[in-house]
């Protein structure tokens, strides 16, 4: 008997479709590559992910207690208009103006000025007296300035010897073109003519107490405390010439009248 065999006929696709089906299973591949986790990347999409930067730095407190940063990350603070960094600190020192420069007497050192002048007075001063030898029948009053500021001595010192109630003549031509100033530790002066020369003097007598007065800024007004000068212990004779000076700087001027 006879075999007969079939012949299987195989069909070979067209080499375009081929390439499509190729291409399908390619593209599938890259999509199961892509979903590891990090999703889908458009490059084109405005809805995409974008890079940030942030700059971080410290924050600071201002006077209204809000917070601020930085640029450097240093910190900083402002309290009622002043600023603190705490990186770095500087502290300066300023120095006083002239207005600033006074005494401890609380005045400044100028003459001028009127909050470094006062009275001279008892109270501030220490009085001496000495009859001179010339000229003759002489003496001289000498005040020295003990105080801290400096005092002005007023027209002429109000002299008083034993119980007299009345202050002896002011010899005017010893008037000073100015007010005598006296800065601390400075004398001023006055002359006293006890007694005539030539004896025409009238009702002598030997004083063995003294009061000197000062003026103030008025003629005749008081300007303070007097001093009780010592005498020596012969005492002091003087009669009806007597006369004293005007304050002087010197003491020649004082005694040369």
């Amino acid at each position: 008997m006879r075999t007969f065999r079939t012949a299987r006929t195989v069909r070979v696709g067209r080499p375009d479709r081929l390439l499509a089906a190729t291409g399908v299973a390619l593209a599938a591949l890259a999509l199961t590559a892509c979903d590891n986790g990090m999703g889908t990347r458009d490059e084109g999409a405005p809805g995409g992910s974008t890079s940030t930067s942030q700059t971080t730095g410290t924050s600071g407190t201002t006077a209204d207690g809000t917070s601020g940063t930085t640029a450097d990350g240093s910190t900083g603070s402002t309290t009622g208009g002043s600023t603190t960094d705490n990186a770095s600190s500087t502290t300066g020192t300023g120095t006083g103006t002239d207005a600033d420069k006074t005494s401890a007497n609380g005045g400044t050192d100028d003459p001028a000025d009127p909050a470094s002048r006062v009275t001279c007075n008892g109270s501030n001063t220490t009085v001496t007296v000495q009859p001179v030898s010339r000229p003759l029948n002489h003496m001289l009053i000498t005040v020295k300035n003990t105080g801290s500021k400096f005092c002005d001595l007023y027209y002429n010192p109000s002299v008083r010897f034993g119980e007299a109630q009345s202050a002896p003549r002011v010899i005017e031509d010893s008037q000073p073109q100015a007010v005598v100033t006296l800065a601390p530790g400075e004398s001023g002066y006055a002359g006293v003519l006890l007694s005539s020369a030539d004896g025409s003097g009238e009702n002598g007598t030997t004083a063995h107490k003294l009061t000197v007065g000062f003026q103030g800024l008025e003629p005749g007004s008081n300007g303070g405390p007097s001093a009780l000068p010592s005498l020596p212990a012969e005492g002091v004779y003087y009669d009806s010439t007597l006369a004293v000076t005007y304050w002087q700087s010197s003491m020649d001027d004082a005694l040369s009248y």
